[in-house]
């Protein structure tokens, strides 16, 4: 597996020696200093340039880059865009195990851009590029929800319980785990992330999809948190679904008091309780109550 060394020295190798190339900025998790380096971090790189259109037609560039496993090309993707293209990603696997995520940008355009704080500027050959600040997370610390960005994930969590309670009395397990992975979960996700920012003073990012929740919960609360994991069995699904009701309750009481915000436990009850009766509605039940 090439070093980093290699593969800064080989991007700005390319850029140097492309006459359409006119900056490079490099962002993301390898220019952040709270993060522990790893074997899996990409090369976040954004190529400046006058010809994006020479890069897009003419794909034999990325050989020198190294021997692909998969790419993916995401603006050629979904529905097809009318208006001219200012700005082009190309997201590479590599057979070494290195992948750099490679955004080419008009020149013209640049400006619109938006300015991730963990970025650095590596190369400049026009002085195009107002100067960067010292790179950190700021654009990623958890921020204190309004009242109405509370509210609304204590309903979404309520709101879509129900669904996944449908799903596993009609035994639809793809439903139900969807329901449960995606809706529920993220707004169990946020509500942790909101009270880590209360024990942090706002100052600390708990990472894409709780990834350090491990670092900041404390340990009752992380070990709840796993156990919200089940796998495919109905009983199972039961289980997790109300100890992730009862993280979140505590956990949303929590960050009601320190916000001073109200927490409507009449919606909490009312929707356990139904769960509860729903958990225990027999299979050949001809009505809900």
């Amino acid at each position: 597996m090439r070093t980093e060394k290699e593969m800064l020295a080989l991007l700005l190798g390319f850029a140097q020696e492309s006459e359409y190339i006119r900056a490079v900025i490099m962002n993301g998790s390898r220019v952040n200093p709270n993060v522990p380096r790893d074997i899996f971090q990409d090369y976040d790189i954004v190529y400046v340039v006058t010809s994006l259109q020479s890069f897009i037609q003419d794909r034999s560039w990325i050989d020198r880059f190294g021997n692909l496993i998969i790419m993916q090309t995401p603006d050629e993707m979904g529905e097809e865009v009318s208006e001219p293209l200012h700005k082009f990603t190309f997201l590479m696997q590599f057979t070494d195990g290195n992948r750099i995520d490679l955004s080419f940008y008009e020149a013209d355009h640049i400006s619109t851009w938006h300015r991730d704080s963990l970025s650095v500027l590596l190369l400049d050959k026009d002085g195009i590029i107002a100067p960067f600040d010292e790179p950190s997370n700021r654009d990623y610390v958890t921020q204190p929800p309004t009242s109405a960005q509370f509210a609304g994930c204590c309903n979404e969590f309520w709101w879509v319980s129900t669904y996944i309670a449908k799903g596993l009395w009609r035994r639809e397990l793809a439903y139900a785990k969807f329901m449960y992975e995606h809706p529920v979960r993220d707004m169990l996700i946020r509500m942790l992330q909101w009270q880590i920012g209360i024990q942090t003073d706002f100052a600390v990012d708990s990472g894409k999809c709780g990834k350090y929740f491990e670092k900041y919960l404390a340990p009752a609360q992380w070990s709840a948190f796993v156990q919200t994991y089940p796998d495919g069995d109905y009983d199972h699904m039961w289980q997790g679904l109300f100890i992730m009701c009862e993280l979140f309750r505590e956990t949303a009481k929590e960050v009601a008091r320190y916000c001073g915000y109200a927490y409507n436990l009449e919606e909490d009850e009312k929707v356990t309780a139904h769960l509860a009766h729903v958990r225990e509605l027999p299979a050949n039940a001809e009505g809900i109550y």
